[in-house]
């Protein structure tokens, strides 16, 4: 589709066609209840929200420094925007790339709305001794086990606990409640969404961890090269990935979820991405991406097109 000068070819070889028809993985017969008592432990946490005022780049949008505790006691950071002149009606959540993030969007299509921008445990806001900021490193923290693997703790930071951080500090925001990820955001999103109700719709673009078992098949330049190199030598990963993929979690996703999937993609592999949206339990919009973390041309009148896409989705009736 493009040219480039990757050593593989970032499509695998999948057309459109083949790319709908990527069949999610069955789940652990044990899944839904691993899930199910992280999210309530999550939960229980006491989050205690703090916010520092910030200057704002925006004369209609207040910016903040936030910070609130997630599981094992982990102080989250982030950014939180809010209007200055209108009243909160409305709440979202927003995850980042492995890239991590430097400042809030500001771009998003929500009005009156309170927009929280976690950082996950050891990236960028959130960094913190122990655990890696690099994402080759940081995918494979505490792989070993299922109870350790730092992607379950990543789930309660930047959508269980930010929510209820949200939520404490703008209780009205709870009439309607949504969740924007991207990536490594994306993934987190279809892992951790399923388990709580407090949310209403939700975008997944280009989400990385679906479909561990065929993404363990497929080079990439992203986080999943490494976790695909480790099970090479190990053999050990996807016993605990089993637990984590995104295309099996999304089985178990009811709310409307819009998701932007790329045909061609170097960092995250599109059959992952796909089956991700193939998995969708509920109401589901697809948004054919050209390529994903990759310059080419038309890139800015794709992102218009779906930022005019995310619009209508949010906030139609």
């Amino acid at each position: 589709m493009f040219r480039h000068a990757y050593p593989f070819d970032p499509t695998h070889g999948y057309d459109l066609d083949a790319l709908l028809a990527v069949v999610p993985p069955e789940p652990p017969a044990d899944f839904a209840a691993f899930w199910r008592d992280l999210q309530v432990r999550a939960g229980a946490v006491t989050v205690a929200p703090t916010l520092r005022e910030l200057p704002s780049p925006q004369p209609h949008t207040q910016v903040f420094a936030v910070t609130f505790t997630s599981l094992d006691g982990m102080r989250i950071g982030g950014w939180l925007t809010r209007p200055r002149d209108e009243p909160v009606e409305r709440g979202v959540v927003v995850s980042h790339g492995y890239g991590g993030r430097e400042e809030p969007d500001f771009h998003l299509p929500f009005r009156r709305a309170a927009v929280i921008f976690p950082c996950a445990r050891g990236i960028s806001r959130s960094a913190c001794a122990g655990i890696p900021g690099n994402p080759d490193d940081h995918v494979l923290h505490g792989i070993a086990r299922r109870e350790t693997c730092v992607l379950g703790g990543c789930a309660a930071d930047v959508v269980w606990c930010a929510a209820s951080a949200l939520l404490e500090l703008f209780p009205m925001a709870a009439r309607r409640l949504d969740y924007l990820g991207i990536s490594f955001g994306g993934g987190i999103g279809a892992l951790a969404l399923p388990w709580d109700e407090r949310f209403h719709r939700a975008h997944l673009n280009v989400p990385s961890f679906g479909h561990h078992p065929l993404r363990l098949t497929l080079p990439c330049v992203g986080s999943g090269e490494a976790v695909r190199r480790h099970q090479q030598r190990t053999g050990q990963a996807l016993a605990t990935l089993r637990y984590f993929d995104a295309a099996v979690a999304a089985r178990f996703l009811r709310i409307p979820v819009h998701v932007a999937a790329a045909r061609f993609d170097p960092a995250v592999p599109p059959p992952g991405q796909f089956a991700i949206y193939n998995a969708l339990a509920g109401e589901r919009e697809l948004f054919v991406l050209q390529a994903g973390h990759f310059d080419y041309d038309g890139l800015a009148a794709e992102e218009t097109r779906l930022r005019d896409a995310l619009a209508y989705f949010f906030n139609r009736a």
